[in-house]
């Protein structure tokens, strides 16, 4: 059996590693996976770990920051981007068409379509969940408004498409990292006998989160302030001085188990990583253009939402309280872990059903 996963964004970070933590499960489960990234996607994350992939057009509409210009001008450029994928589609001969999220699971589907195969999406905003739910079985990640709104397993909300729901797919080694391979790697002015704060937008270091990470670093915290991910703009770096830099890493899980507190942003796999390993956060709002996912509403007590002016005493009331957060965390971070098998399953049986 072999999956095809088409994936929107510059296979970097997020969607990316969304579809290699699927592609993972299913390699387990006895299916081989091969991947399509749009062509100016340049892969950073693959070519990292030697993995080649395909070259599509795989249109974005900006996410959960999509509006009627951005949405009009990605679905003109689509029907010509699935006929390529469907071309493709034929060429490699997969048994199922995984959509990740947002243009890569609309152009996986319409791809899947015209090729005759069974496809799934895996959704997470609000265009792609209304879209998808048309057109094939759908997996309904938290972000998605199918997710908040209860639907039994499996249900269908039309007369023939079924929608699932799960949390995040990670890498069940995020929770192997090794403290002492993190410490050895730290830059000079790292105090092994001070707590450790990470800062984090995902691979990209977004505006919000920079300031956010220098403003603490100039507060006298008595904390190591850690930042990874690579700044979208070379000027963030200035916000950057009072902290320890990292850029971008493929070491998470060993920082995950030096960390005390992760500052994250309102979205995304980090959130799930970080509850996976048990990890107290504060979800910073807004940071990426404005959009909000009530994660604390889906993770309660476990997730503390904040605005950049009350990031200080948040974190000295999360710190205060780490163990019992800790604690509470344990729930999520079993069913997290268990999420990967279960997408796997799930496209399983779709291939089955053909």
């Amino acid at each position: 059996m072999k999956a095809l996963l088409t994936i929107t964004g510059r296979g970097m970070g997020g969607d990316a590693v969304i579809a290699l933590n699927i592609a993972r499960a299913l390699e387990k489960e006895g299916v081989k996976c091969e991947f399509a990234l749009d062509h100016h996607a340049p892969g950073l994350l693959f070519k990292r770990k030697g993995i080649t992939w395909h070259k599509i057009s795989i249109p974005q509409a900006g996410g959960h920051a999509a509006n009627k210009y951005t949405l009009l001008k990605a679905s003109g450029k689509s029907l010509l981007a699935a006929r390529e994928g469907a071309k493709l589609i034929r060429k490699i001969k997969p048994d199922i068409v995984v959509g990740v999220i947002g243009g890569g699971a609309i152009i996986g589907a319409l791809s899947a379509r015209l090729a005759n195969i069974p496809s799934l999406g895996v959704v997470a905003t609000p265009t792609d969940s209304k879209v998808l739910s048309k057109l094939t079985d759908i997996i309904a990640l938290p972000e998605s408004p199918l997710f908040r709104q209860n639907i039994v397993e499996g249900a269908q909300l039309n007369s023939k498409n079924k929608v699932h729901t799960s949390y995040l797919p990670i890498n069940p080694d995020i929770v192997s990292g090794n403290r002492e391979t993190a410490l050895k790697s730290m830059p000079q002015g790292f105090r092994e006998d001070l707590p450790t704060i990470l800062f984090s937008s995902g691979s990209s270091l977004f505006e919000k989160m920079a300031q956010a990470a220098g403003k603490i670093g100039q507060r006298d915290l008595k904390a190591n302030i850690l930042v990874v991910g690579e700044p979208l703009k070379d000027e963030f770096r200035e916000d950057l001085k009072s902290t320890l830099n990292l850029g971008y890493v493929d070491n998470l899980p060993d920082l995950y188990s030096l960390a005390d507190l992760v500052v994250l942003s309102d979205d995304g796999l980090m959130i799930h990583e970080a509850l996976a390993c048990e990890l107290p956060i504060i979800a910073l709002l807004r940071v990426k253009y404005g959009r909000y996912h009530n994660m604390e509403g889906i993770f309660p007590e476990t997730v503390i939402e904040c605005d950049m002016d009350k990031l200080e005493n948040q974190i000295q009331y999360v710190l205060g309280k780490k163990d019992e957060i800790k604690e509470k965390s344990k729930a999520y971070a079993e069913l997290i872990q268990n999420a990967s098998p279960k997408i796997a399953r799930i496209i399983k049986e779709k291939i089955k059903e053909k």
